[in-house]
């Protein structure tokens, strides 16, 4: 008998046994790992705000100061979800940020402000809520009212951030940054009369204007 017959009389008494012959192994697929994204470029400096219509809902105006807050490449948003070790390092860096600020801007001290806080977006076609960039506004003014955590009674821009003392902050969507990552901008409004309900109603939109030039 040759190789080859004995070859054929092997498979023969497979088949009829029901038996067949072990199916190769498959291959695994070999993950695909996400590319990363690109990096948006170097920081830029975007166009500042238009005050006229922040101003026009508000009476009483006094000092008034635009600051472009320094670049970042991570600001805190309220869809993200971070470790808490990670949130308190950026929520660190942008407190510190904000009491360099007042000494940078030589920032007098307030009774009573309003404050907007103006997003530079990425100029890419995706639609954004300012809004959700209110945990940095905050980070930021508490580096303004507070700028050393280890003294919290000790204050500069605002006696304190309560109701009595702040309006806002306010969000606002501002002209884009040409490259890098997202930026902001804070608008700080002195307000020389006491905090009404007729400048809660005219900044949110619900009021008539009552500044004039």
């Amino acid at each position: 008998m040759t190789a080859a017959q004995y070859r054929e009389l092997m498979a023969s008494r497979g088949r009829r046994g029901g038996q067949s012959t072990p199916a190769a192994a498959a291959v695994p697929k070999k993950k695909t790992r996400k590319k990363p994204a690109a990096h948006p470029g170097l920081p830029s400096v975007p166009e500042p705000p238009a005050l006229e219509p922040l101003l026009a809902g508000l009476s009483g105006i006094g000092y008034v100061k635009t600051m472009l807050m320094p670049y970042v490449e991570e600001m805190l948003t309220s869809n993200q979800r971070l470790h808490h070790m990670a949130e308190y390092k950026i929520k660190k860096q942008l407190r510190a940020d904000a009491a360099q600020m007042i000494r940078r801007e030589n920032l007098p001290h307030l009774q009573r402000a309003a404050i907007f806080y103006v997003l530079h977006p990425r100029p890419i076609n995706r639609k954004r809520d300012p809004g959700n960039w209110a945990p940095t506004a905050k980070a930021y003014v508490d580096g303004l009212v507070t700028p050393n955590p280890h003294q919290p009674k000790e204050h500069h821009l605002l006696p304190d951030d309560d109701h009595e003392h702040l309006l806002g902050p306010n969000p606002v969507m501002g002209p884009p940054v040409t490259s890098g990552f997202a930026r902001m901008s804070l608008v700080i409004v002195e307000l020389c009369g006491p905090l009404t309900s007729e400048n809660g109603e005219t900044v949110t939109g619900t009021g008539t204007s009552t500044y004039r030039n």
